[in-house]
């Protein structure tokens, strides 16, 4: 009888957790999709409840079979933000401030995608794996930090280009010399590690440093963030408080913008400047004018070229900003050509970001747009 009983117990608990999962699951296109776990995973990703929702319709407006592939899939993820913007922009709401806050933890959560996506190259455990080319920092105790590159790797040494930097003393010699190598790999993290210099040669016609290989690398720190390489014409301007967030109208120093992320981005000038510099550097992405507000954390100068490249760490990127340069990273910005727009005569609207006269589609996106109505507004 007691075992009876259990054995009940048993089946109604397993009917009971049968029925909760049931409930869950919806079916969408013949799918089924379990709107408990699709929830759930939201949430720890930092979604609120109405944003999940909108999450979930924009994937069944997509035609995603499995809303929950949007939470791993990149390129799910991408079409869905896409499709968002291009609706915002219709409607005209891309520039609402609860819109711009949902965008940003879109893109926090497809950058943390990047980030974590699987490398084809392994993490380092010898310099003889160092590629040529690599840009060096060098610190040698008691003289300063000098700037290199690596020319050669050979099962040997190693050749670097000789450090430039601080003036040595004039008996100085680098054979001999004990170094602390930095360098920062792409995509990777930042490595260190400490060598003696074997010699001072020439090689391909330059001063250059044969030193010693080293099998201990320490990874020093890994990427906080998704930078995207460019080559774009942009101004320097030295920062003021006064003047931190305003487009500027006259012309600043000129350089190139080498490349960007939510968190900074590296420029080049000519000429030589120093670390800890406050700056501004104004560029236009897509059609709209960017201002980027930081700190000088590192410059490399090419003394042969006299031009330095300086690495700028963002003090405060507004939310529009970032989303803009986050769009731009993860080819969210649509060309102008491509939306679903029509050039008409009747009521036209001038948009503030292009200049350009054109006039909504009536019928674009009505069905998403009041879905944004319900949910952000």
């Amino acid at each position: 009888m007691n075992i009876f009983i259990v054995l009940l117990i048993v089946a109604v608990v397993v009917a009971a957790f049968v029925v909760v999962i049931r409930f869950g699951e919806r079916r969408e296109g013949g799918k089924k999709s379990s709107l408990l776990q699709f929830y759930a995973k939201g949430k720890d990703m930092g979604f609120g409840f109405k944003e999940i929702e909108l999450l979930h319709r924009l994937a069944v407006k997509s035609n995603i079979e499995d809303p929950s592939v949007l939470f791993w899939s990149r390129s799910q993820l991408d079409n869905c933000i896409r499709s968002l913007i291009q609706s915002l922009r219709l409607a005209g709401t891309d520039q609402n401030p609860e819109i711009q806050e949902f965008l940003s933890k879109l893109y926090d959560y497809r950058k943390k995608l990047e980030i974590e996506k699987p490398k084809a190259k392994n993490t380092l455990i010898s310099t003889r794996q160092v590629g040529e080319s690599q840009n060096l920092r060098i610190l040698v105790s008691g003289i300063g930090v000098f700037q290199s590159r690596l020319i050669k790797n050979t099962s040997q040494h190693i050749t670097i280009a000789r450090p430039t930097g601080p003036i040595v003393p004039r008996d100085f010699s680098w054979t001999g010399q004990r170094m602390a190598v930095y360098f920062w790999r792409d995509d990777d993290a930042g490595y260190v590690f400490d060598s003696d210099v074997l010699d001072e040669v020439y090689s391909r016609g330059n001063p250059a440093l044969q030193i010693a290989h080293s099998d201990t690398l320490f990874r020093t720190q890994k990427r906080k963030s998704v930078r995207m390489k460019t080559h774009k014409p942009a101004y320097l301007y030295l920062q003021s408080r006064e003047n931190s967030d305003l487009v500027e109208a006259v012309p600043g120093f000129k350089c190139i913008l080498n490349d960007i992320s939510d968190t900074g981005c590296a420029v080049t000038i000519g000429g030589k400047a120093a670390v800890g510099m406050r700056v501004k550097i104004q560029f236009v992405l897509t059609t709209a004018p960017m201002i980027l507000c930081g700190v000088v954390r590192s410059v490399d100068y090419d003394e042969a070229a006299n031009r330095s490249v300086l690495h700028i760490e963002a003090e405060f990127v507004p939310t529009e900003t970032r989303n803009a340069i986050l769009g731009e990273i993860f080819g969210m910005q649509e060309d102008e050509d491509a939306l679903p727009v029509r050039i008409t005569e009747e009521k036209p609207e001038k948009r503030k970001d292009s200049g350009v006269i054109l006039a909504r589609d009536p019928a674009a996106d009505v069905e998403l747009q009041g879905i944004l109505n319900d949910n952000l507004m």
